[in-house]
Protein backbone atom coordinates (compact mmCIF):
# COMPACT_ATOMS: atom_id res chain seq x y z
CA UNK A 1 0.00 0.00 0.00
CA UNK A 2 1.25 3.63 -0.91
CA UNK A 3 -0.19 7.01 -0.35
CA UNK A 4 -3.70 6.59 0.74
CA UNK A 5 -4.58 3.44 -1.17
CA UNK A 6 -2.06 4.16 -4.16
CA UNK A 7 0.08 1.42 -4.72
CA UNK A 8 3.57 2.33 -7.01
CA UNK A 9 2.48 0.96 -10.05
CA UNK A 10 -0.06 3.37 -9.99
CA UNK A 11 2.15 6.07 -9.20
CA UNK A 12 5.00 4.79 -12.11
CA UNK A 13 1.68 4.44 -14.64
CA UNK A 14 0.84 8.07 -13.70
CA UNK A 15 4.62 9.30 -14.45
CA UNK A 16 4.58 7.06 -17.60
CA UNK A 17 1.53 9.07 -18.96
CA UNK A 18 2.42 12.59 -17.95
CA UNK A 19 5.96 12.11 -19.57
CA UNK A 20 4.65 10.85 -22.98
CA UNK A 21 2.18 14.26 -22.91
CA UNK A 22 4.58 16.60 -21.60
CA UNK A 23 7.91 14.99 -22.79
CA UNK A 24 10.81 15.06 -20.62
CA UNK A 25 12.33 18.72 -21.45
CA UNK A 26 9.65 20.20 -20.93
CA UNK A 27 9.16 18.07 -17.34
CA UNK A 28 12.87 19.37 -16.57
CA UNK A 29 12.10 23.15 -17.60
CA UNK A 30 8.89 22.96 -15.08
CA UNK A 31 11.69 21.31 -12.20
CA UNK A 32 13.86 24.10 -12.60
CA UNK A 33 11.54 26.98 -12.24
CA UNK A 34 10.01 25.35 -9.53
CA UNK A 35 12.79 24.92 -7.87
CA UNK A 36 13.86 28.42 -8.42
CA UNK A 37 10.49 29.89 -7.25
CA UNK A 38 11.09 27.43 -3.70
CA UNK A 39 14.85 29.14 -3.49
CA UNK A 40 13.49 32.70 -4.14
CA UNK A 41 10.15 32.12 -1.73
CA UNK A 42 13.25 31.10 0.65
CA UNK A 43 15.32 34.32 0.24
CA UNK A 44 12.35 36.53 0.67
CA UNK A 45 11.57 34.82 3.99
CA UNK A 46 15.34 34.68 5.57
CA UNK A 47 15.61 38.50 4.24
CA UNK A 48 12.18 39.49 5.92
CA UNK A 49 13.84 37.44 9.19
CA UNK A 50 16.59 40.01 9.16
CA UNK A 51 14.45 42.99 8.56
CA UNK A 52 11.95 42.08 11.31
CA UNK A 53 13.88 43.28 13.97
CA UNK A 54 14.17 47.03 12.48
CA UNK A 55 11.18 47.49 11.70
CA UNK A 56 9.76 46.20 15.52
CA UNK A 57 12.01 48.73 16.71
CA UNK A 58 10.53 51.81 14.60
CA UNK A 59 6.50 50.15 15.25
CA UNK A 60 7.83 50.37 19.27
CA UNK A 61 9.46 53.80 18.84
CA UNK A 62 6.13 54.60 16.96
CA UNK A 63 3.96 53.28 19.56
CA UNK A 64 5.52 55.17 22.19
CA UNK A 65 5.24 58.67 19.97
CA UNK A 66 1.41 57.57 19.54
CA UNK A 67 0.97 57.13 23.53
CA UNK A 68 2.24 60.86 23.68
CA UNK A 69 0.15 62.23 20.89
CA UNK A 70 -2.81 60.51 23.19
CA UNK A 71 -1.12 62.06 26.44
CA UNK A 72 -1.21 65.56 25.10
CA UNK A 73 -5.15 64.90 23.66
CA UNK A 74 -6.27 64.29 27.25
CA UNK A 75 -4.37 67.27 28.76
CA UNK A 76 -5.91 69.83 26.12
Amino acid sequence: MGFGGISIWQLLIVLAIVILIFGTKRLKNLGGDVGGAIKSFKNAMNEDDKKEPESLEKKDAADANFSEVKDEEKTK
